[in-house]
């Protein structure tokens, strides 16, 4: 009897792996790009120049850049728009902040932002005081960062590509170009021409441009682009509307975008005409159900690979607490997303950890 259980058992994870790898076929003729999301931000304070050198050192293929802007016009290596959660702001510049209690980067100068002190993100408990979001990472009363340009950066990943003979990418975010726009900043405009200063012009550049914003990434394409003759590799990111990511103009009023349309199904047919790939919440993509714990996978990686995009979901993490309940271990879960999936890259906090995974995954 047991031996029949176990033969029923065995056939039917078989089948489910025949299934899923028929409509899911593992792609192995390149490995996954490891995109260090905001640096190696498991190990140091996300978005600093020591979080980017860490992530070159441990093998990243991209860095990830997230892009604001400051009051006199610097673009700043940020992922907020607010100070709050990441520097010490409040101490250096307590009655700088707007009406809502917050600090904005845009209310700053470079010179003023560069006093300040970049830590690891925090939140507030109950008792209204400053926590780490993740507990076990770099401690964050060690504040002795820096914020820098996006200019610094570039320069910094250019240089340690030429003396250590690499090729490493860059991978910025234009953060929420509505509110520059509506601050009077084009911010758009400005990372566009940054990149072009540093030699990022073609599709052959080692360079993705990202963006929630479909909106702007379809000006980007068709009016910025061709005005600095440029031709670059654009994402569209995306994110549930409940979030509230990005908003639009309407009517003379900002109100929030929609993401809705972009799991229709003809939306990668119309992502591809402005973009080159898709960058989804990686929980988009392969859910579990609570209640008898099967798997159900999105068609949107078959979808977006039959309309000739790359899928670079976000964010891997190998804190505990981040780790996907239906995997084991985080090297099991970088496993199931590429082995089912096929997916082209991934943002993960843990460049190196993820190396490891792909690494194992090729020899076996």
């Amino acid at each position: 009897m047991k031996k029949l259980i176990l033969i029923i058992v065995s056939v039917a994870v078989l089948s489910t792996v025949i299934f899923l790898t028929a409509i899911y076929p593992p792609k192995f003729k390149e490995q996954p790009l490891v995109i260090a999301h905001r640096g190696a931000s498991g190990y140091l304070p996300e978005h600093t120049l020591e979080a980017k050198a860490l992530a070159f050192g441990m093998g990243a293929d991209y860095i990830e850049q997230d892009v604001v802007m400051s009051k006199d016009g610097h673009l700043v290596v940020l992922h907020d728009l607010t100070l709050d959660a990441t520097t010490d702001v409040a101490s250096k510049f307590p009655d700088r902040q707007r009406t809502d209690g917050k600090f904005y980067v845009i209310d700053f100068t470079l010179a003023e932002l560069k006093q300040l002190n970049a830590h690891e993100r925090t939140t507030l408990d109950t008792n209204n005081n400053r926590i780490a979001v993740y507990p076990n990472r770099f401690p964050i009363e060690k504040q002795h960062f820096s914020i820098h340009t996006f200019a610094e950066e570039i320069e910094l990943i250019q240089g340690l590509n030429a003396s250590m003979k690499k090729t490493v990418g860059i991978y910025p975010e234009i953060k929420a170009p509505w509110f520059h726009l509506n601050e009077g900043k084009d911010i758009s405009l400005a990372v566009l021409q940054t990149l072009k200063a540093f030699g990022y012009s073609t599709k052959s550049s080692r360079v993705y441009l990202q963006s929630f914003d479909a909106n702007e990434l379809q000006r980007v394409k068709y009016q910025l682009l061709p005005q600095l003759s440029m031709d670059i590799k654009l994402v569209q990111l995306i994110a549930e509307t409940s979030w509230q990511e990005t908003y639009e103009m309407k009517h003379n009023e900002l109100v929030h975008y929609s993401y809705d349309w972009m799991f229709e199904e003809t939306a990668m047919t119309k992502i591809a005409k402005y973009a080159d790939g898709i960058g989804p919440w990686k929980s988009m993509l392969i859910q579990q159900d609570k209640n008898n714990g099967k798997l159900s996978v999105s068609d949107m990686v078959k979808k977006a690979h039959n309309e000739g995009l790359e899928v670079h979901p976000y964010t891997f993490r190998a804190d505990p607490e981040r780790i996907a309940s239906f995997a084991t271990s985080y090297e099991d879960m970088v496993k199931i997303y590429v082995e089912t999936l096929a997916i082209d890259g991934l943002f993960t906090d843990f460049p190196d950890k993820t190396k490891q995974a792909l690494k194992a995954l090729s020899e076996k």
